[in-house]
């Protein structure tokens, strides 16, 4: 008995995936659960597990394949029960010991067609017999498939002393990471307005309550959380900056979904917090924490990193002072903070030296005016300046 190994079920926005990394090869033994691939979609990393222990057998569908959704990429040969002897030798066994080389493929072939393999002439490297030459002795009534003509040299180029190159294929992530971007820049008319904070009041406000709230919920008092309440409370304010256009139509949002942009060692990308309004500052960090950690593990499912209707991105964990961050369609803004760097500030007629922000706001011109993008950024500049506002919603 064979049992097939085919592509789980892709969600309807996924046309097809991508066979990333077999963990196992033909005649491996494997347990039951045990990971036998990665397949990679535009969106998530998919784990396809063993459903019996036995032994691997063909691998149909090789690294860097594109298949699609129960697609069968592979076979698997149940483990015999102990004492049992094998009642018919595996398809890929063959007596000849020069067999041993063969691929799985060309194995099965053999098989399938009874073919003796010492009358099979080899056309590969090193005399290796490829798929190609047993096709060719089948469609030629048995004849071996007649030696390549070699090709004429070409003269090769001196390679440059010293100096290397590494040539990698695009992961689908990136692929479609790079078709969004594009997307944003194309489709939209995107602008990009800029503020700064003093974050000072709400540093003071985590070293005062930091080690109080982090006995109690269980989670250190970032700033994510701040930056968070505050765009939803602007958002409420500025329900443009919520909206998103769908044809002739704006679609105004009365909801707040908010996607946070995590770089992951795929890429980036941006799981949703959902019905952040409902959130407290705790759930919002163990919110954030638990999608965070799901991304670096390529844990994250298609409904997490689907939706949201506005985008928080923060450059500056990485040390970014300033950037003007890209749309995530079809949201019509993206928010990006940015390092926290003591700079001369004039408070009051004197030169004081505060912890300071650099806030960017890009926003889709087609919904948002000039109005709607200042203010929305001051409103956030002015909540985080004075968080007690947040808790007062005032």
């Amino acid at each position: 008995m064979t049992i097939e190994i085919k592509v789980p079920d892709l969600p309807e926005s996924v046309a097809d995936a991508t066979i990333a990394t077999w963990h196992k090869k033909p005649g491996d033994l494997v347990a039951r659960d045990e990971v036998l691939v990665d397949i990679e979609t535009d969106k998530v990393v998919l784990e396809v597990p063993a459903p019996e222990a036995g032994i691997l057998g063909d691998i149909l569908q090789a690294e860097g394949a594109t298949v699609l959704s129960r697609q069968l990429i592979a076979t698997l040969k149940p483990a015999p029960v102990a004492g049992e002897e094998t009642k018919e030798k595996p398809v890929d066994a063959v007596a000849d010991d020069g067999a041993e080389a063969l691929s799985p493929a060309v194995r099965r072939l053999v098989a399938e067609h009874a073919i003796d393999v010492t009358k099979l002439t080899g056309t590969g490297k090193g005399g290796r017999i490829s798929k190609e030459d047993v096709e060719a002795f089948i469609k030629g009534g048995n004849k071996p498939a007649a030696a390549p003509v070699a090709a004429a040299p070409v003269a090769a180029v001196a390679p440059l002393v010293g100096r290397t190159e590494k040539r990698v294929p695009m992961t689908r992530l990136r692929k479609r990471i790079a078709e969004r971007l594009l997307e944003a820049k194309n489709t939209t008319a995107m602008l990009t307005t800029f503020n700064e904070i003093n974050m000072a009041p709400i540093m003071k406000l985590r070293k005062q309550y930091g080690e109080i709230f982090e006995k109690k919920h269980g989670i250190k008092l970032g700033f994510m959380s701040f930056y968070v309440k505050a765009v939803v409370e602007s958002l409420k304010r500025y329900p443009e900056v919520n909206a998103a256009l769908d044809g002739d139509d704006i679609v105004y949002h009365n909801y707040f979904d908010v996607s946070i942009a995590v770089s992951t060692p795929r890429g980036l990308v941006t799981p949703v917090l959902r019905d952040c309004d409902n959130m407290s500052l705790a759930d919002i960090e163990k919110a954030i924490k638990d999608l965070a950690g799901k991304g670096r593990d390529g844990k994250l499912t298609v409904d997490e990193l689907t939706g949201g209707n506005f985008t928080i991105t923060n450059g500056g964990v990485f040390g970014s002072l300033m950037s003007t961050p890209i749309i995530n369609p079809p949201q019509s803004a993206i928010l990006g903070m940015h390092k926290i760097q003591d700079r001369p500030m004039a408070v009051d007629g004197k030169v004081e030296i505060l912890p300071m922000m650099y806030l960017a706001l890009s926003y889709d011109h087609r919904i948002v005016d000039g109005r709607e993008s200042v203010g929305f950024l001051v409103s956030i500049k002015e909540l985080l300046e004075d968080p007690t506002r947040l808790l007062l919603d005032v």
